[in-house]
């Protein structure tokens, strides 16, 4: 199986910045989809943003023009770069990337999500 470790969360003041890192533990043969989505207290996990195979994005609309969702294929490693954050972002952060990888001759499918890491944007 593919194993995602996040990274890069923490505690920041309304209007920093911080960078998640979601790194897979395998090299991945093809990607079917990638993103990152939040979860916050009693609210139920939402879809923050997208990045296709083919490079193609999106973003929820509460975080348009904020966020920025890219990936390194080498280092088989996703990000997610957060500027002007606000108090509304605060949450846990769960990257989730569903491909293929290469094992024993075959290609084999894998769905998998990362530990979650918390963001606290405080005002």
């Amino acid at each position: 199986q593919v194993q995602l470790v996040e990274s890069g969360g923490g505690l920041v003041q309304s209007g920093g910045s911080l960078r998640l890192s979601c790194a897979a533990s395998r090299s991945i043969f093809s990607i079917t989809s990638m993103g990152w989505y939040r979860q916050a207290p009693g609210k139920e996990r939402e879809l923050v943003a997208a990045i296709s195979s083919g490079g193609n994005t999106n973003y929820a609309d509460s975080v348009k023009g904020r966020f920025t969702i890219s990936r390194d294929n080498a280092k088989n490693t996703m990000y997610l770069q957060m500027n002007s954050l606000k108090p509304e972002d605060t949450a846990v952060y769960y990257c989730n990337i569903e491909g293929f990888y290469s094992y024993d001759y075959a290609l084999r499918n894998f769905d998998s999500w990362g530990q979650g890491t918390q963001v606290t944007v405080s005002s």
